[in-house]
């Protein structure tokens, strides 16, 4: 294949026309390497509704396949390496507010999943699994509707190839209850030379119109890999009878609760769990063909009051490589992809320096080769450098803990979500602009909720720094304390290098060592116009890692 490679100094749009013979890329994009950047703020567009519509429970895509046993709201994601994935699905109808019904039994139907090389002439292998079914309950002096699930499988397939497509098909075959031919392509194998093309990374989806098109954007582009930041399906803005509750504006006080009426949203422990089951319906055509990693975040928490379990339909529908990471949770685990060594971390459980969660992350930090994965990118839902209003700071606790020991061994980018909008940072570390700092990303805006469109530097949008300030995130209650002696900045401030309110998603695509492309992909525009696009380039030579 005949590849021209046409570079320009000025910043534009990626351009690529493909044939069948030859592929034309024309790049120039900015890079790290010229900022730190002036800080750059979006006009609102005033076409742009910012608030997002769930799609209703009548919506087509929410319906439950005919047969009993037919395997549905199937997923793949990785394992810790490229040799390995799970195929997760479920099977028969879930139950809700029927008293005294028994679950399904989950040994009522096989966990099997037939697979192959795509382009290879040869028998399908076979892999077996296990299957769950878990309850939310409540109260029974609360009169509230308990639900219980369908029966969730999940199987892992090992031994496969690096970059190879396979083919896989997944249910119970002694039944006829066999779902039709999905596909899947391995990660590349870990070196400084091998990366997924292109990864696609998203935060608060939920299930809205607007989802609707961030999943037809994420599918045009053709990703290797979906990171999803908390924010699924929304199954804890519903009371268990389905009345939707109005959570569009709430945001936590510095009280450490939710303000005006948003208790009823977070404090009472109801949700309507079937959201949950549409959710995995409606990702399918996603998430069966592509894997995708889920990140937990605060709407994935959904308390049980008499038993205090929590993320119990988070932790239970998906599998994710707690074990072959050794951090034994499905909050915090890491995995490779390719050159990239990926680090996801929990916002809403303990953090400090004698919790699970920090040992464990010190001991992978430590382990990571870099001549392998040369990449390292964290993610978790709540921010640490946001300048919108919404959320500002609340995560101040988590970064006073963990920021040293990110910093020290050079994480390179880091997601999150939670805020419904879209930021970039300029390389920072404890707020002053730091050459080896990481790049800091909030990818909130993925369909759900209501675009925050007000900055913590507008006038009157400073939080009371006299209160304590915790919320939901778990921490010690503190006190803000002053940045260059102010709480809040009176413009934006440096390290926030672009910010804009829209719906969208984000695009990574590592291509050697030292060189990654990062960017935005607004709803309202075409999927190949990038509203926010530059090269993140590494630096080892300069930042080496230290401990």
């Amino acid at each position: 294949m005949l590849k021209m490679v046409v570079k320009y100094t000025m910043k534009m749009s990626l351009f690529v026309i493909m044939f069948s013979t030859v592929t034309i890329t024309v790049h120039g994009f900015s890079t790290t390497l010229e900022g730190p950047f002036e800080p750059e703020t979006a006009p609102l567009d005033p076409n742009l509704n910012p608030v997002a519509f769930d799609l209703p429970e009548s919506d087509p895509s929410f319906l439950q396949p005919n047969s009993e046993f037919q395997p549905e709201q199937i997923s793949v994601s990785l394992s810790y390496s490229f040799d390995s994935v799970w195929i997760s699905w479920v099977t028969g109808e879930f139950q809700i507010g029927e008293e005294g019904s028994l679950p399904l039994d989950p040994n009522s139907v096989q966990s099997i999943v037939q697979y192959r090389e795509f382009n290879v002439v040869t028998r399908s292998r076979y892999a077996t699994g296990h299957s769950i079914v878990y309850n939310q309950q409540y109260p029974p002096e609360n009169g509230l509707k308990n639900y219980t699930s369908g029966i969730i499988h999940h199987v892992q397939l090992t031994s496969l190839k690096p970059s190879t497509l396979y083919r896989y098909r997944c249910g119970d075959p002694s039944v006829s209850a066999m779902s039709k031919e999905y596909y899947f392509r391995t990660m590349p194998k870990s070196t400084s030379e091998n990366y997924p093309h292109r990864i696609v990374v998203a935060g608060d989806l939920g299930l809205t119109y607007n989802t609707s098109t961030t999943l037809r954007s994420i599918l045009s582009n053709h990703p290797d890999l979906v990171v999803l930041i908390g924010g699924f399906s929304y199954a804890d803005t519903y009371l268990t009878n389905n009345t939707k509750l109005d959570c569009s504006s709430c945001q936590c006080d510095h009280n450490g609760t939710s303000t005006s009426d948003c208790d009823s949203c977070y404090s009472s422990g109801e949700t309507y769990q079937p959201r949950w089951d549409y959710w995995g319906r409606y990702m399918e055509p996603l998430t069966a063909n592509v894997p995708t990693m889920m990140v937990a975040g605060d709407h994935e928490i959904e308390l049980q009051i008499d038993n205090n379990l929590t993320f119990s339909a988070y932790s239970s529908r998906f599998t994710f490589p707690s074990n072959e990471s050794g951090s034994f949770s499905p909050l915090y685990y890491s995995f490779n992809a390719g050159g990239a060594h990926f680090i996801v971390l929990n916002s809403y459980t303990p953090y400090d320096n004698s919790s699970d969660q920090y040992v464990w992350l010190e001991s992978d930090l430590r382990n990571i080769d870099r001549s392998e994965t040369p990449w390292v990118v964290a993610t978790w839902s709540l921010p640490w450098y946001s300048t919108f209003k919404g959320h500002y700071r609340e995560a101040e606790s988590m970064r006073l803990v963990l920021e040293d020991l990110l910093y020290s061994y050079r994480v390179d980018i880091i997601f999150n979500s939670q805020v419904d909008a879209y930021e970039r940072s300029n390389r920072v570390y404890n707020y002053a602009l730091d050459q080896c700092g990481p790049v800091y990303i909030s990818t909130g805006a993925g369909g759900a909720g209501k675009l925050d469109i007000e900055h913590v530097d507008d006038p009157g949008n400073c939080p009371d720094p006299s209160q304590n300030y915790s919320c939901r995130a778990s921490g010690f209650n503190f006190t803000l304390e002053p940045i260059n002696d102010e709480i809040c900045p009176v413009k934006q401030p440096d390290y926030s290098a672009y910010r804009e309110s829209s719906f969208g998603f984000g695009m990574l695509e590592v291509k050697n060592e030292t060189d990654a492309l990062w960017s935005w992909n607004r709803n309202q525009n075409e999927y190949y116009l990038a509203a926010d696009i530059i090269y993140i380039v590494r630096q080892p030579d300069i930042c080496p890692v230290y401990n």
